[in-house]
């Protein structure tokens, strides 16, 4: 049969091993998220530096085409800007992508590509200061500049197919944690609440149990207590008109007062080990408590951490749609360009070529921003799943904390009531003391025997109020015990 503390910290063992568990899932969740939103953002990064790359080689050819065209160095102020801004976008992508060996191969070979097209741009920006426009012009002609365009932008795009796979892996992780700590909140919870109110019903039953037992000990005792005195104010009345009784009341009181010793020493016995059981139970709510305010505030932290990148994919929303924006106006005037274009015959021929360039990068990004865009929706619904499996969870653990609130307050009052127990007790042995010795008094001088009366019919007196006070105790622990359950 184990003891009501065993039965205690069995309890409230079980109950902090599965609140661990659940906080130890819910930490590696997080972990998960927190790695794969890092790792979302890195992948944006080369997105982004791929998409500059692109744009700076646009921009020197653009420049390069212009001076050959106009011979104006006014013309060259993108292909300038280009060829400085060309070798950090390489360096920040190879960075971007050295722990890739793929990625990193295709970072190499457009580091070659691109050095033989600005080469190439060079050498035909010298030749046209060197021998003129015609020239120059008919190198160009000459040229095969679509083609190796054509390839860089094939190996950029097989780049940016990678990075976007890694981002639907990324995706895929983000869902996988988030149901695993869903599922371990919504488990762990139900589990937590159900030995709670096991242990709770267990603990309740225990108590009233134990302490039923302890009160119906209290009441039989105060009931001979009471009747002891009875006997012994009858006794001392006896003792005062018939001093022949002298011998039998004696006898009567000593086998009196020593039942009356014995109960009060069980009593005062019973009362100090219920007061230790009472303060070992509240010892453990209180660390019950402390471990349940921990983890609301885990959860909290959680709750605040998945509002704050909710926040930021807004933001994110906000900068994609003045990207979309960006695109729609760039492609607005790359229409308009081509339109001027035509107009303007041959000669805008090869601004039409330009315009219908910057027309489709338009259309890339608008493409790539509503890509991103559904990405960004799908983690913001995750992250609303998650604040609000989190916060049930502390709704859960609130009720939780109520209820050993509740049983920590009971075992307060059990502790007071016992107390005062263990008080009567003692008065209970000093009124057994002084019949003892008023017997001893007796004994040794039949010439006080009517003053010896009268004080033992006072002590009789003040063992009566004793008993009944002590039956009052134990009616009131006694409702105290038959009320327990209901907590």
């Amino acid at each position: 049969m184990w003891s009501f503390g065993r039965k205690l910290i069995l309890s409230f063992a079980l109950s902090f091993v599965v609140l661990l568990l659940v906080g130890l899932l819910s930490y590696r969740g997080l972990d998960v998220l927190t790695r794969a939103s890092y790792s979302v953002t890195h992948t944006h990064e080369v997105l982004d530096r791929v998409d500059g790359l692109l744009g700076a080689l646009k921009d020197a050819e653009t420049g390069q085409r212009g001076f050959l065209l106009t011979g104006s160095d006014a013309y060259l102020e993108p292909y300038t800007a280009a060829r400085a801004g060309i070798p950090q976008l390489l360096a920040e992508l190879g960075r971007l992508v050295s722990d890739n060996p793929r990625q990193s191969e295709r970072v190499a070979d457009a580091q070659r590509r691109v050095d033989a097209i600005m080469k190439v741009h060079q050498s035909r920006i010298d030749q046209r200061r060197a021998s003129g426009e015609e020239a120059a012009v008919r190198a160009m002609l000459a040229g095969d500049d679509k083609r190796r365009m054509d390839e860089l932008r094939r190996l950029l795009g097989e780049m940016v197919d990678e990075e976007h796979a890694l981002l639907q892996e990324r995706a895929g992780e983000v869902e996988s944690a988030s149901a695993s700590a869903r599922a371990a909140i919504g488990v762990g919870t139900a589990a937590g609440l159900l030995l709670v109110f096991i242990a709770g019903g267990l603990l309740a039953r225990t108590l009233s149990t134990q302490i039923g037992a302890a009160v119906g000990h209290v009441q039989r005792s105060s009931a001979e207590l009471q009747t002891a005195s009875n006997q012994q104010a009858v006794g001392a009345r006896q003792t005062a008109t018939s001093m022949a009784e002298i011998t039998t009341t004696l006898a009567e009181l000593t086998r009196s007062s020593r039942e009356i010793a014995e109960s009060a020493l069980q009593v005062g016995e019973i009362a100090g080990r219920t007061a230790d059981s009472a303060r070992s139970g509240d010892g453990v709510l209180q660390a019950a408590r402390d471990s349940i305010g921990a983890m609301k505030q885990q959860s909290v932290r959680v709750v605040e951490h998945m509002l704050d990148l909710g926040r930021k994919s807004r933001q994110i929303d906000d900068v994609l749609d003045l990207v979309v924006e960006l695109a729609q106006q760039t492609n607005i005037l790359a229409i308009n360009a081509t339109i001027e274009a035509m107009g303007a015959g041959e000669s805008g021929t090869r601004f039409s070529v330009v315009a219908d360039e910057v027309r489709k990068l338009a259309d890339r990004m608008g493409e790539s921003a509503k890509a991103i865009r559904v990405q960004i929706e799908e983690v913001r619904d995750a992250v609303n799943a998650t604040t609000m499996a989190t916060e049930t969870g502390s709704k859960s653990i609130d009720a939780g904390a109520s209820q050993f609130a509740a049983v920590a307050a009971s075992l307060t009052d059990i502790g007071k009531m016992v107390q005062r127990t263990s008080e009567a007790a003692r008065e209970i042995g000093l009124s057994t003391q002084q019949q003892s010795t008023a017997v001893e008094q007796v004994n040794l001088a039949l010439s006080h025997t009517a003053g010896a009366a009268k004080e033992t019919e006072v002590s009789s007196q003040q063992t009566s109020q004793t008993a009944l006070q002590l039956v009052e105790l134990a009616r009131g622990l006694m409702r105290l015990v038959q009320a327990q359950p209901a907590h």
